[in-house]
């Protein structure tokens, strides 16, 4: 078979199946073309796309704008390495700092990696700073946490399939329920070596679990209070997604002033992924002011790839369209009517049990255990209906499209969704 040859759907399947690893259990739909919020499979059927890449496709499908940067750029100059400066990135680093409201910003290249990035510069600053002793350093997490499956991260997942066999593990993480203020207070008081505090805003793999109004303000001052680093992880909920330009969305140059309801909260180091690139190539970052960032030295952390040319020229251009096009503001719009139009089927739904989110990130809740095929089920029945989503955590499908919607293709997927929800009543 000649590498151009056009596939089915099934020999495309086949091909994965027998020559790619099998770390992912995908959806049984082979897409080859994306505009906007729509995705089209070989066979030329389309799909409205509710998943978005896990967030990374905020700015829709091969946004023109995104795309015509990276070509661009990637005619003149894709790669140097950090051996040498090249002309993009600094007008990258100013443009990102100035947008998020940070001194500095530290590229690299997937949020896994954003992620064990922030650890190394949480460690550092615990024991340049705060005045730790060497190897004593330990971070706090939540349970149920999702950053990531390098061996690092793992090691504070309580996710049996991320974990098992996979050990030795990392150690240096104390493990708190999400969304428990006094669980954050105890161990905070209680362990003098704790060096920072790393939160997802909004727990998304988990299932969309949006922790209590005032959650996060309150944990950024006790972890002011205790000398503490704020650590967001906003690679999925990040670049407009919930509504707001950031999730945390303290003291940034927030482009939706119509969100006083909220959190308001500066962390002291943000990471970010996914859709600060658009989803046409691997971005992430990790934010920080001077007080922090500075204890990065030559030789201290790195990546060939990290803060290339290519990248810096389509990060500009991604948080441009997100900044112009009014995203975040579209998001806020758009998800309260999602929950609303659902929340109306929900009240005599005995498959549905409710609805959850922010912005444009919802997931709904199956009326199963977590062990059911329900939602998988269900995902198979949008599918043929003309819509793509997800389960995570077996019971819980998470609703995710592109920030370019519409009014008309939303409710226009409202409706696909009931219509299929109403396929599995009983």
């Amino acid at each position: 078979m000649a590498v151009l040859d056009q596939l089915t759907s099934q020999q495309a399947i086949d091909l994965e199946n027998k020559y790619g690893a099998h770390n992912y259990h995908p959806l049984p739909v082979v897409l080859t073309r994306g505009e906007g919020v729509y995705v089209w499979d070989v066979e030329g059927k389309q799909y409205y796309d509710f998943l978005s890449a896990y967030s990374a496709v905020n700015q829709g499908h091969c946004h023109p704008k995104i795309v015509n940067a990276m070509v661009q750029q990637a005619q003149t100059l894709t790669l140097t390495s950090r051996a040498f400066y090249n002309d993009m990135l600094g007008k990258y680093e100013k443009f990102a700092c100035e947008f998020f409201g940070f001194d500095k910003l530290l590229p690299m290249n997937t949020g896994a990696e954003a992620v064990e990035t922030a650890l190394k510069l949480c460690r550092k600053w615990a024991y340049e700073v705060k005045g730790i002793h060497e190897n004593e350093a330990e971070i706090i997490v939540c349970e149920n946490n999702f950053h990531g499956r390098t061996t690092t991260i793992i090691s504070f997942s309580n996710d049996p399939v991320a974990r098992k066999n996979f050990g030795p593990y990392t150690k240096g993480f104390i493990k708190i329920e999400y969304d428990n203020l006094v669980a954050l207070e105890e161990t905070l008081k209680n362990n003098p070596n704790v060096a920072g505090f790393l939160v997802e805003p909004i727990q998304g793999e988990a299932g969309v679990y949006v922790p209590s109004e005032g959650y996060l303000t309150k944990a950024k001052a006790l972890c002011e209070q205790y000398n503490v680093l704020f650590i967001a992880d906003e690679v999925q909920t990040g670049i407009a997604r919930t509504g707001r330009l950031l999730a945390t969305c303290g003291n940034c140059s927030c482009i939706n002033k119509n969100c006083s309801s909220s959190p308001d909260v500066k962390p002291d180091v943000l990471i970010l992924g996914k859709a600060i690139s658009g989803g046409v190539y691997p971005v992430s970052a990790v934010l920080a002011n001077d007080s922090v960032m500075n204890v990065i030295k030559p030789g201290n952390h790195g990546s060939t790839f990290g803060g290339n040319p290519v990248a810096a020229a389509v990060a500009i251009a991604a948080l441009e369209v997100v900044r112009d096009e009014k995203l975040a503001e579209n998001a806020s719009v758009l998800g309260e009517l999602f929950r609303a139009e659902l929340n109306k089927y929900i009240k005599t739904s005995k498959i549905v049990n409710l609805v959850r989110g922010k912005g444009l990130l919802n997931a709904i809740v199956i009326n199963e255990d977590e062990d059911s095929n329900t939602a998988w089920d269900i995902c198979l029945a949008l599918r043929d209906n003309g819509l793509l989503a997800k389960p995570t955590h077996g019971n819980i499908i998470r609703f995710a499209p592109p920030l370019v919607m519409t009014e008309e293709q939303l409710l226009d997927c409202v409706s696909i969704i009931i219509k299929t929800l109403k396929q599995f009543e009983k």
